[in-house]
């Protein structure tokens, strides 16, 4: 239940800007439906980071799959074992292209169009928010802030992590003066995990392990490189040390989670809606099959100060409660009403 939508309009156009890291896996291979199975699987059996903390059997979509396939095989029933193989997965860090055809396929997007119809930025600037502001250089649609109709809440709606510390300092000094604060990710995209730092050290008041981070880097099941730590600390730039609610969906991905990673150890921040997509870490270079069809996946394990892996899982919410398709129909966010009743009832905040 990933932002497949989302990514698969996205997809070709940033391979052109990782052209520079490919792996030609089908360099002086036949390109026949057999051998071109076998490079994938065993390139996901061996540098796929997640088997062991999703609690994925790999060796079972050799053993249902490879019986299918024989050299007359077709591209299209090729495709669809691809496909079912990689939804296996459950991982939007996972991506299969055919440029040829100009198709594509992301791990685990088959619950997209519910999603996408529980949640309206529209809707949000029409009934909710005031005084809109988008950030510097960015479309409104993506990034905006203001204030709760109404109320004397701050608002900030963030449709990705790739802003600059700059823009941060302007946002958070139109804020300042809010007892409040509402931080929306539903719908955020992902992107730069040292900007997701970056914004949740604005809310730090202490130096605290955030999470762990480890590296495939064999071709064993646990060839792993060296445990790396980070934390979460006070920046020396604009904070803002208020009570916050940050509202998630299943299309909180990516970064966007490495940034919940961080405001998880931090004093007054609430996180209200569903549970986060589950998917944190960065993609290997895009590799490609001899029949030309090329790939991308999960490289990373993160892990909490206590050691336990969120992929697949996604960050649970403080308080859980789902925006249904009809609500938005009939004009209502009840996600966001539950952070403003929240704010109010723990912090007499209106």
């Amino acid at each position: 239940m990933k932002n497949t939508i989302i990514y698969i309009t996205a997809i070709f156009v940033s391979l052109s800007l990782i052209s520079c890291e490919k792996l030609i896996l089908g360099e002086d291979e036949v390109n026949e439906p057999i051998n071109n199975f076998e490079l994938l699987w065993n390139d996901f059996n061996e540098h796929y980071a997640l088997f062991e903390v999703r609690g994925l059997d790999w060796n079972s979509m050799y053993e249902t799959y490879r019986p299918m396939i024989t050299s007359t095989t077709t591209d299209g029933e090729l495709w669809s074992i691809f496909t079912n193989m990689l939804a296996y997965l459950d991982d939007s860090h996972t991506y299969i292209y055919n440029r040829k055809d100009e198709i594509a396929y992301v791990s685990g997007s088959e619950d997209d169009e519910t999603i996408i119809a529980e949640f309206s930025k529209d809707l949000l600037r029409d009934k909710y928010i005031e005084n809109v502001e988008s950030f510097e250089e960015y479309p409104l649609e993506f990034y905006f802030d203001g204030k709760v109709k109404d109320k004397n809440i701050g608002y900030m709606y963030l449709g990705g992590i790739g802003f600059n510390k700059k823009e941060v300092d302007e946002v958070l000094n139109n804020i300042a003066a809010f007892p409040a604060l509402i931080i929306d990710l539903r719908h955020n995209q992902g992107g730069d995990d040292y900007i997701a730092a970056d914004l949740a050290n604005r809310f730090a008041d202490e130096v605290k392990l955030s999470h762990t981070v480890e590296e495939k880097n064999g071709p064993g099941p646990n060839d792993f490189g060296e445990q790396i730590m980070y934390k979460t600390k006070p920046s020396d730039r604009v904070r803002y040390d208020k009570p916050i609610v940050i509202l998630t969906d299943a299309f909180t991905v990516s970064a966007a989670e490495v940034f919940l990673l961080y405001t998880k150890q931090i004093t007054d921040i609430t996180q209200i809606g569903t549970y986060t997509s589950g998917d944190f870490s960065d993609i290997s270079m895009e590799r490609f099959l001899p029949n030309g069809w090329s790939y991308q996946f999960s490289i990373m394990k993160f892990l909490t100060p206590e050691g336990i892996s969120l992929d697949g899982l996604g960050h649970e919410p403080n308080v859980f409660i789902n925006n249904e398709a009809s609500d938005i129909e009939n004009d209502n966010d009840l996600v966001l009403e539950a952070a403003i009743d929240f704010i109010f009832d723990t912090y007499g905040i209106e």
